[in-house]
């Protein structure tokens, strides 16, 4: 299987359970909820989403013939003199778009044999793989939701189509609300309000846990 990826760059994980981890990130080009263009938004399943994952032409993208030649490049983005407790502490974040379109056991077992743990995040409408360390799914509005267990459950908040009721009950070990950004929609100014539902809601249930993008604070990829 070939792959088509949009970028891989080491960053710091800004959101979710695993704020603060370096990790590279393999973004994956295409998803199955927008097809990534302004003028598919109103008719996409996800109105909301803030990210580019268009193409193949970001900071170390391309088409990569197999896993082992994918796994590779992942290695080639970590940072290179490490040894003792860095080198236990190898992370990838598979992201897209939707990852699971195109991550498949070949490359989970490539990335593995290089010495990664894989954290994915997903929108949950695929099967995820077994072999993935940490995985986040984060429900987009009415997508059907088919991986209904995991590490880590991330509700964007508000959405117009379901409630944290509806994921509470679902087997995931931690439990995050995520404010919307409306930036990307053009609803900017709606970021403050959507902040403050999110910080209410996970103080009268404290089983939620508020997720703040902080890579859009301290201005990082």
């Amino acid at each position: 299987m070939s792959y088509s990826v949009k970028e891989i760059y080491l960053t710091i994980q800004g959101e979710g359970g695993q704020t603060g981890l370096p990790a590279v990130f393999l973004r994956f080009a295409g998803c199955n909820l927008w097809n990534g263009l302004q003028s598919g938004r109103e008719s996409a399943v996800c109105k909301f989403c803030d990210t580019d994952f268009i193409g193949t032409d970001g900071p170390g993208g391309g088409k990569f013939a197999n896993a082992q030649e994918l796994a590779q490049a992942v290695q080639a983005a970590w940072p290179q003199s490490q040894s003792g407790k860095d080198a236990e502490a190898k992370w990838v974040v598979c992201t897209g778009g939707e990852p699971l379109l195109q991550l498949d056991s070949k490359l989970i077992k490539a990335l593995h044999e290089l010495g990664f743990k894989i954290a994915v995040e997903s929108n949950g409408t695929i099967k995820a793989p077994q072999g993935i360390d940490w995985l986040c799914i984060s429900p987009k509005a009415a997508a059907p939701l088919v991986q209904t267990s995991g590490h880590e459950l991330k509700l964007v908040y508000p959405q117009d189509e379901n409630t944290p009721d509806d994921f509470a009950d679902m087997d995931f070990d931690l439990f995050s609300l995520q404010p919307r950004d409306g930036t990307a929609e053009g609803h900017a100014k709606d970021n403050a309000k959507n902040l403050k539902a999110a910080l209410d809601y996970t103080l009268a249930h404290p089983q939620w846990r508020l997720s703040i993008q902080t890579h859009k604070l301290i201005g990082i990829p």
